[in-house]
């Protein structure tokens, strides 16, 4: 992976809301037109990536907290950084299509340079791959998937639907679904509300709060292990989400909402 880092650009800490955990990562490209210029000087990459946070700045209308996006790809393969790992994405239309993926932009555009190279491909994998691992779920998306956009153009969005290999040869196998407990994190809800401190009964619970987290039903700072009341009246709300009613939607996980929870989030359940 060649990452050009926040600190590399000279930005401070992105200002943009925490969030540990998506369904997985939306592919965007510019809408504008590209300068083929880019495949010949790095430099021109990271003057666009730089002018883009400037641009999202300076949207008023919009409000930006940083760049829109976790991370961009450039023709030359270089994963640039953005809001980064654990922070929401700005792209993706709306606050609930951003709370469901992380956002990775290509350097290409509508026209221009229009065609992903193979080093950009690599790149953005690179940044699936490296958001998978804090937070991100299995899903890779388009733009397009959820809104009425032409985002993420014609080739990345052909590439986004094969699967998202890497070039030359086939996408690397999934990572391994977590798998919950449901006798056990039925146990936890049931026990770590009465218990002092915040004791980890069953680790698989910091899954589900995450998944919670993701949902817009759980603060982030209590994903935390700890299968608490908070997370209790979390869990409930879910259910009721889901649509239970009354002791069905008293924040104890059941295997047909936790099945639900997990068809979203990457996690697959046992009895």
């Amino acid at each position: 992976m060649k990452l050009v880092t926040r600190a590399q650009l000279g930005w401070p800490a992105s200002a943009a809301p925490t969030q540990t955990s998506t369904k997985g990562v939306k592919v965007h490209y510019e809408g504008a037109p590209v300068s083929l210029q880019l495949l010949e000087d790095h430099d021109l990459c990271i003057a666009q990536w730089k002018k883009i946070r400037v641009d999202h700045l300076a949207n008023k209308k919009e409000n930006y907290s940083d760049i829109a996006y976790n991370y961009g790809a450039c023709p030359h393969g270089r994963l640039l950084e953005g809001r980064g790992l654990g922070k929401r994405t700005g792209a993706n239309g709306n606050q609930d299509l951003n709370r469901g993926h992380y956002a990775i932009m290509g350097l290409v555009g509508d026209e221009g340079l229009t065609e992903p190279t193979d080093a950009m491909l690599g790149a953005i994998r690179d940044g699936i791959e490296l958001l998978r691992q804090h937070g991100a779920g299995s899903e890779i998306k388009g733009h397009r998937d959820g809104l009425a956009t032409a985002c993420p153009g014609a080739h990345l969005y052909a590439w986004v639907q094969q699967g998202a290999p890497r070039p030359g040869g086939s996408p690397p196998d999934p990572a391994p679904r977590p798998v919950i407990d449901v006798s056990k994190a039925v146990a936890a809800a049931l026990h770590d509300p009465t218990a002092s401190g915040t004791p980890v009964s069953y680790p698989g619970v910091k899954i589900v709060e995450q998944a919670l987290v993701a949902e817009g039903l759980l603060a982030p700072n209590l994903a935390d292990g700890h299968f608490g009341t908070t997370t209790v009246a979390a869990y409930a709300a879910w259910q009721r989400r889901c649509g239970l009613t009354g002791d069905d939607a008293d924040g104890i996980p059941g295997r047909a909402s936790l099945e639900t929870l997990g068809r979203e989030h990457g996690f697959d359940v046992k009895p």
